[in-house]
């Protein structure tokens, strides 16, 4: 029957989900010594199609109709920069720079407005956020959206063929690349999202509904009552 499947796959499951490829993502690159593009692309690759295939997910199992346009969109955007990424032969300092900065700016663009919606939803008096990618949470839509769009900031900043030699004392000489920064702020970017979603995953619901978008109509102003008489 659907119906136990799709209270099995909650929002709960989609943040915990993210929150492991995207600590699979952080681990890979952190315990790596090769900071190239070559193995860049691959984890984030990996990490892309891992994701967006969780969006998939989401949209079918979690969100109802009507709000599943931002898992959709992120889903496409995910699984078109992961596919992109995982052909060796294109593998290349410049295709990691122009795919993750398109991929993070877009990502973190989808986010916000949905965090922001989010937001204005709730000052209005509605439970949950319309859309569902915050899951429950627009902070964490706007956390996510505004950590994405600062890693597309911070790579279009580093020179793509910046170069600096240096040396240690008894471990030899080391030369420090715009690659190897780029590689190294995904990874961090990675371990962020991790963390912001694996604390959403595991911290107390204050809310009764579990679905990422279920939306209560807010409450109608109250008015004073008056008898025939047109006395309160």
């Amino acid at each position: 029957m659907p119906a136990p499947v799709a209270h099995t796959f909650t929002a709960r499951t989609v943040q915990s989900l993210r929150a492991l490829f995207a600590a699979a993502a952080a681990l890979m690159i952190t315990f790596s010594s090769d900071h190239s593009a070559q193995v860049g692309l691959a984890v984030f690759s990996g990490f892309a199609v891992a994701t967006a295939l969780v969006c998939v997910l989401a949209a079918w199992l979690v969100a109802a109709s009507g709000n599943r346009w931002p898992w959709v969109l992120l889903a496409a955007i995910s699984f078109i920069a992961g596919v992109a990424g995982g052909v060796p032969m294109w593998r290349s300092d410049v295709l990691f720079f122009v795919l993750v900065i398109v991929w993070a700016a877009a990502t973190g663009l989808v986010e916000l407005i949905v965090g922001i919606r989010g937001r204005r939803a709730r000052a209005q008096g509605v439970v949950s956020v319309p859309g569902g990618v915050a899951d429950e949470s627009t902070r964490d839509a706007l956390l996510i959206g505004a950590v994405g769009m600062l890693l597309a900031v911070v790579l279009l900043v580093v020179p793509v063929q910046y170069a600096l030699d240096y040396s240690i004392e008894g471990a030899g000489d080391f030369t420090l690349t715009g690659i190897t920064i780029a590689v190294g702020l995904f990874g961090g970017y990675a371990a962020i999202v991790a963390v912001i979603l694996g604390i959403a995953a595991f911290s107390p619901r204050t809310t009764t509904p579990d679905r990422a978008d279920i939306i209560t109509e807010a409450p109608a102003p109250r008015a004073e009552a008056t008898d025939k008489g047109g006395h309160a």
